[in-house]
């Protein structure tokens, strides 16, 4: 669907998720991430970038494990520690995975993908056309609930700060991985809450897409 298209939908409050014709597996378990290995961190800083174009071939499971894990995995099991930071330990942000398949939540302790929504939401994340084809856009959505420690005032910031740390998270493993990746923020929020079924916690932040480049950046 084109950009156009979809916002003459969105202010017409017609942008919706397309319906899946088959069943979805209820919860997809990640093999185990690949915790070494990689580029040396300063050449994946120096290959870091965003890119637009994107194959539609799927990631594999293995490269959706170790992209998920870098993200917001846990890395220090003993206090339940992540791999991106979160203001007084508030762990607010859910990092939800649109695919073809499905819409589904990560759950980085149990380190799997749970199903929300046996749709695909894939273009309603964003405005941009080449969303709707690349294997996978992530969304970060921060849960207010959780952030009982932290003044009102300043909660969006600090949940901003949060997903963004788990965007530039995702970026270096691209990088890493030879990649495309690019952060989004032009999205219906109203229209894609509605598509995943968000409680009123639920704040959408951001969107990323990931998938192969067309090209070498």
């Amino acid at each position: 669907m084109s950009t156009l298209a979809k916002v003459a939908m969105g202010m017409i409050g017609h942008l919706e998720a397309k319906p899946l014709e088959t069943s979805q597996l209820a919860v997809i378990n990640l093999p185990a991430p690949a915790q070494d290995g990689g580029l040396p961190l300063m050449e994946a800083l120096r290959l870091r970038g965003s890119q637009r174009e994107f194959l539609p071939t799927p990631l594999p499971p293995q490269v959706l494990s170790d992209l998920l894990w870098a993200a917001y995995g846990v890395n220090r099991p003993a206090e339940n520690g992540h791999t991106a930071p979160t203001a007084r330990n508030a762990q607010e942000i859910d990092v939800y995975a649109a695919m073809p398949t499905g819409l589904y939540l990560y759950e980085p302790v149990s380190h799997c993908l749970q199903l929300v929504e046996s749709s695909d939401v894939r273009r309603v994340t964003g405005y941009q056309d080449f969303v709707d084809d690349a294997p996978l856009d992530l969304i970060y959505v921060a849960d207010h609930g959780r952030m009982k420690q932290i003044p009102a005032a300043q909660r969006d910031s600090f949940a901003s700060v949060a997903a963004g740390a788990i965007s530039e998270n995702v970026y270096l493993y691209c990088a890493s991985a030879g990649l495309a990746t690019v952060i989004r923020a032009w999205i219906d929020r109203t229209a894609l809450g509605e598509a995943m079924g968000l409680p009123p916690d639920g704040q959408i932040l951001l969107s990323q897409t990931v998938g192969y480049p067309t090209r070498k950046h």
